[in-house]
């Protein structure tokens, strides 16, 4: 066995039918295509989901869901974590040593009635309070 000798297996290959080459071929004429009608024209091609009229299946199913593109912010309410309040510079680092928060938290929202108080302390810009 080499390089030199290797062919494919039997029955894997086929040659390729040549359309439109004479009567004898079997599909010569209207090679294949019928007769008349838009499917036998040149560059007829169906639309994608196309069911001949009817309703397509695309269009009968109900539309779900909607996912933002834009980034909420996690909410914490600094009434109920007294050691927010505590803390002499809030960051998003600070927060996550007092509060648990998840790895993939950017931003946090502050609110209640003692956030605006706690706007001067704020030195991160991932970290904003309530405008009330």
């Amino acid at each position: 066995m080499g390089l030199h000798n290797l062919q494919p297996a039997l029955g894997s290959t086929h040659t390729k039918k040549r359309v439109g080459r004479g009567q004898g071929s079997g599909t010569g004429k209207t090679a294949g295509r019928g007769q008349k009608g838009q499917k036998s024209r040149t560059g007829y091609s169906r639309k994608r989901g196309f069911e001949g009229g009817q309703q397509p299946l695309y269009k009968r199913l109900p539309k779900v869901g909607f996912i933002s593109r834009v980034e909420k912010p996690y909410v914490i309410n600094v009434d109920r974590i007294k050691a927010l309040a505590e803390l002499e510079e809030i960051t998003l680092e600070t927060i996550k040593s007092v509060h648990k928060l998840g790895k993939n938290v950017k931003c946090v929202k502050l609110i209640g009635t003692g956030a605006k108080d706690l706007s001067a302390k704020i030195k991160d810009d991932a970290v904003t309070t309530s405008r009330k």
